[in-house]
C-alpha cells in the first residue's frame, strides 16, 4: 500500500493571542500527525533583571505582561518575602488573593467571551443547530455578550482602583503585604462591586447561580444541566450544546498529567493523573530543558539556569524552554488546579479524556464560578483598622521561589540575591509549560502532544480545529518568553 502523503502547513500568527504565535503541522490522511509549536519572539526579562536592587524586581517583573500583571507581582513578592523572612498581616494576604482572584476570574471571562467563543461564529459553522445563537452572541465587536460583559468586566475591575491603585502594574504588592488600607466604606463598596459582578454572570453567562454551577460533581449532571433549559439560556449552557454536537470532548487530548502550586489556600497544591494518583508538588523536581530552544547551555533546575540567546542553534525552534516535573511533560491551567484540588467534575472528565478543549473551558468557568463567592467572603473577613503591611525588610543575601497560581497556571519566579542585587532570575509562565517544544528525548510539549489528530479540512490554511486546542489552552506568548 502507497503511503499517505504528507504535506506540512504553518499555522500563524495567531489572532486573539497576546504575543506571538507560530504552529507548524504536518498533516497525513487530514489530521496533524505531528506538530511543532514556535515563540518566535525573545525579550529578555530574565538578563533585564540581574544586577538590579531586588526591589526592581516589584516594578520590572510585572511589565513582563499586561493580562496576568498581578500573577508577576505576586510571585515576585512571595520570593522576596521568603528571602528576607516578611510575614504579611492577615488583611495583606486578604488584600493579595482579592487582587490576585479578580486578575484571574476577568481573566476567565475574556477569553471565554473574546478569545474563544468568537470562532463559533464563524461563517464555517453556519447550519448547525446552534449557530445563530453563536453569531448573534459572540460575533467579534458586534456580539450581544460581548457589549454585556464587557463593560461588566470593566466595573468589577474597579475593585483594582480600590485595592491596588491601577491595573496593571500595579505597585501596592509587596513582600510585607500591600500598601492600600481598606477603611469600612470601601469594604462596602468592594462587596457592592462583587454583588454586581455576581448579577451578570448569574444573569448572562450560567442563567444560574454560581453555587449551582460549581456544585456539578459529574459529566452526567454537567449534561443534565446543559439539558435543563433551552439552548440559549446562558452563554455557559449554549458552549456546552456546541461542544456535544462538534465532540469538543474528544478533541486536543493533553498528556492526561497535571500540576498546580495551589492557591488562596482555596485551591489545592499537587499533582494527579488519573492513573497515577495524587502526589505532592515539588518544585524541586522541575527542570528546564533546552534541547529545542535558541538558547545556550544545558538543561538545568531553574536556580543553576540561564537565559542566554543562541539564535543560530542548530535543531532549535522556539524561544519557549521545556520545563519538566520529575522529567515528565506536564500540563497547567484551571483544569489542572480544579483536577488536583479534587473537584469531582474535573476529575471525571480528565480522567475520562485525558484533558480535552471541552474540558479546559468548562473548568475555567466552573472556577470563575467558585472564585466569585469565596472573594465576597475575604471581603468580609477584611478588619479595617488592623495592619495591612508589616515593617519592611531590608534586601539581604538568600534565594527562593515565587509560586503563584495565574489564569492559566503555575507561574513561578526563581530569585538569587547577592549583596541586595539579583544575582539570578529564572521565570517558569504556565504558557512555557504547556507551549514547551520537545525536549532532550523528543517528547512533545503539551499542546503538541495535544494537536496530533486534530482534523485539517481540505483547502483549510488555519484550520478551525487547530484554533479550538490552541485556545483552551489561552496562549499567552508573552510571557512565555518572559
Amino acid at each position: 500500500m502507497t503511503p499517505s502523503p504528507t504535506t506540512r502547513l504553518i499555522v500563524g500568527p495567531f489572532n486573539r493571542v497576546e504575543g506571538d504565535l507560530e504552529v507548524t503541522l504536518e498533516v497525513t490522511d487530514g489530521h496533524v500527525a505531528e506538530a511543532r509549536v514556535t515563540a518566535p519572539l525573545y525579550r529578555g526579562f530574565e538578563q533585564i533583571l540581574l544586577g538590579r536592587p531586588a526591589s526592581d524586581a516589584l516594578v520590572i517583573a510585572p511589565r513582563i505582561c499586561g493580562i496576568c500583571s498581578v500573577s508577576q507581582s505576586v510571585a515576585a513578592a512571595r520570593a522576596l518575602a521568603v528571602i528576607g523572612g516578611a510575614a504579611p498581616p492577615a488583611n495583606g494576604r486578604l488584600t493579595a488573593d482579592l487582587v490576585l482572584a479578580a486578575e484571574n476570574a476577568a481573566d476567565h471571562l475574556t477569553h471565554f467571551v473574546l478569545f474563544f467563543m468568537p470562532d463559533f461564529a464563524r461563517a464555517c459553522y453556519a447550519g448547525r443547530p446552534w449557530f445563530e445563537a453563536a453569531r448573534r452572541r459572540f460575533t467579534a465587536h458586534e456580539g450581544e455578550s460581548t457589549r454585556i460583559l464587557v463593560p461588566a468586566r470593566a466595573r468589577f475591575l474597579h475593585l483594582m482602583g480600590l485595592l491596588a491603585g491601577k491595573w496593571p502594574h500595579s505597585l501596592a504588592l509587596q513582600p510585607e503585604g500591600v500598601t492600600k488600607a481598606v477603611d469600612p466604606g470601601e469594604r462596602a463598596r468592594l462587596l457592592s462591586i462583587l454583588a454586581e459582578f455576581r448579577d451578570a454572570l448569574e444573569t448572562h453567562v450560567f442563567a444560574d447561580r454560581l453555587e449551582h454551577v460549581a456544585a456539578l460533581t459529574s459529566v452526567e449532571a454537567l449534561e443534565s444541566w446543559a439539558d435543563a433549559a433551552a439552548m440559549d439560556q446562558g452563554d455557559f449552557r449554549l458552549f456546552l450544546h456546541i461542544s456535544r454536537d462538534l465532540g469538543l470532548e474528544r478533541l486536543g487530548r493533553g498528556p492526561g498529567r497535571f500540576a498546580s502550586s495551589g492557591s488562596f489556600g482555596l485551591f489545592q497544591s499537587g499533582t494527579w493523573e488519573h492513573d497515577g494518583g495524587e502526589a505532592d508538588f515539588n518544585p524541586d523536581q522541575i527542570s528546564e530543558d533546552v534541547t529545542s530552544s535558541w538558547l545556550a547551555g544545558e538543561s538545568a533546575p531553574p536556580f543553576s539556569g540561564h537565559t542566554q540567546p543562541a539564535a543560530d542553534k542548530t535543531g532549535a525552534y522556539s524561544w519557549c524552554k521545556s520545563p519538566r516535573l520529575g522529567g515528565q511533560v506536564i500540563e497547567v491551567g484551571a483544569l489542572a488546579r480544579q483536577s488536583v484540588d479534587g473537584h469531582p467534575l474535573a476529575r471525571a472528565m480528565a480522567a475520562a479524556t485525558g484533558g480535552t478543549v471541552r474540558d479546559r473551558v468548562v473548568a475555567r468557568m466552573v472556577e470563575l464560578a467558585r472564585l466569585i463567592p469565596a472573594m465576597e467572603g475575604w471581603v468580609r473577613a477584611l478588619v479595617p483598622g488592623e495592619a495591612f503591611c508589616a515593617e519592611p525588610t531590608p534586601a539581604r543575601d538568600g534565594a527562593a521561589i515565587g509560586l503563584v497560581e495565574a489564569a492559566r497556571g503555575t507561574l513561578g519566579h526563581w530569585v538569587t540575591l547577592k549583596g541586595s542585587h539579583i544575582g539570578g532570575y529564572q521565570i517558569i509562565a504556565p504558557t512555557t509549560w504547556n507551549f514547551s517544544p520537545r525536549d532532550a528525548l523528543g517528547r512533545p510539549g503539551a499542546l503538541e502532544l495535544a494537536l496530533e489528530g486534530t482534523p485539517v479540512l481540505p483547502g483549510e490554511t488555519t484550520p478551525v480545529a487547530v484554533q479550538h486546542v490552541v485556545r483552551s489552552f489561552d496562549p499567552c506568548m508573552v510571557c512565555t518568553v518572559h
